[in-house]
C-alpha cells in the first residue's frame, strides 16, 4: 500500500502561524509522533537530518509522523523564545492533532534543543513514551544552558554520541543518572549524527513493540 504525499499546512500558535509537516503511514496509525527540531538561531528546521530520521522510524512504526517549523523558523511566525513558547505551541499542536487523528497515544520526540523543549512539553500534555536524541541539558557551546529539574518517564528513549561537545556525553549521563535513566550511546558519534542516521532509525525501531 503506498503512503500518500508529505502534508505541509500552517496550524496556529500563540504568536502565529506554525509551518508544519505531516507524514500519515500506509496502513492504521497506531499513534501520532510529534517531533522536534535542534536549536532554530542554528539553522535548526523541521528539515533537519536528524528529525527527518526519527519521522521517517515512527511512520516505518505506523504513526503519524508530525513535523513543526518553531518559531520564527521557514513560514512559522514568531519569535524565538528560549523553549518556553515553543513547548506551549507544541503542547497545542499535540492537541490539534487528537481533533484530527482522534485520541491515538502520543509520542514527543526531539532533538538536541528539540529534545529540551520536549521534556517541557511532557509536563504540558499526555505522552505515552519520549524520544530523546542528544538532549541538550546542562551548560553546552557557546555558554548556553539547559538546565532542566524535570523527570521524564523511566522508559524515555536517549540516545547520544560518544565525541563531540556541543552536548558532553558527561551533560546527558549526570541528568541521567538522576533518574536512574538509561543512555544508548553510539560510538564514535557526534553531536551531528553523520553518516550514523540509519542506526537511530534502527534504534527507536527496536525499542518500539511490533
Amino acid at each position: 500500500m503506498t503512503r500518500p504525499p508529505p502534508e505541509h499546512i500552517l496550524l496556529a500558535g500563540a504568536a502565529g502561524a506554525i509551518e508544519t509537516v505531516i507524514e500519515v503511514p500506509a496502513v492504521t496509525s497506531r499513534g501520532v509522533a510529534l517531533v522536534a527540531h535542534p536549536h532554530p538561531l542554528y539553522d535548526g528546521s523541521l528539515d533537519n537530518k536528524v528529525a527527518q530520521t526519527l519521522a521517517r522510524a515512527f511512520v516505518e512504526l505506523n504513526y503519524v509522523a508530525v513535523r513543526p517549523n518553531f518559531r520564527g523558523v521557514g513560514n512559522s511566525e514568531g519569535e524565538h523564545d528560549h523553549g518556553d513558547g515553543e513547548a506551549a505551541d507544541l503542547a497545542g499542536i499535540a492537541a490539534n492533532m487528537q481533533q484530527r487523528f482522534g485520541a491515538l497515544q502520543l509520542i514527543l520526540a526531539g532533538y538536541s534543543f528539540g529534545g529540551f523543549v520536549q521534556t517541557r512539553v511532557a509536563g504540558l500534555v499526555s505522552a505515552a513514551r519520549l524520544v530523546l536524541v542528544a538532549p541538550a541539558v546542562g551548560r553546552i557551546t557557546g555558554g548556553r544552558d539547559y538546565a532542566t529539574s524535570r523527570v521524564v518517564p523511566e522508559d524515555t528513549l536517549v540516545i547520544h554520541g560518544d565525541v563531540g561537545e556541543t552536548v558532553p556525553l558527561a551533560n546527558v549521563l549526570a541528568w541521567a543518572s538522576t533518574q536512574e535513566l538509561p543512555v544508548v550511546v553510539i560510538p564514535g558519534c557526534d553531536h551531528f549524527f553523520h553518516r550514523k542516521f540509519h542506526i537511530i532509525r534502527a534504534i527507536v525501531k527496536r525499542a518500539w513493540p511490533s
